[in-house]
């Protein structure tokens, strides 16, 4: 299993040609708008509730 969070699209600009990147740890370059960002998985909401 991975430690890496696959992205299917940018959270910037949308666009799907995303490149692994080795720093920061674990991060992802977009190649449409050059951003490089991480992404974390928190947890489930077990609870039922829903976030406010």
């Amino acid at each position: 299993m991975s430690e890496r969070a696959t992205p299917f699209y940018c959270p910037y600009c949308g666009d799907e040609d995303l490149r692994p990147q080795e720093e920061p740890h674990a991060a992802w370059l977009c190649t449409a708008c050059r951003r490089v960002f991480t992404v974390k998985f928190i947890g489930l909401n077990l609870s039922g509730e829903a976030a406010q």
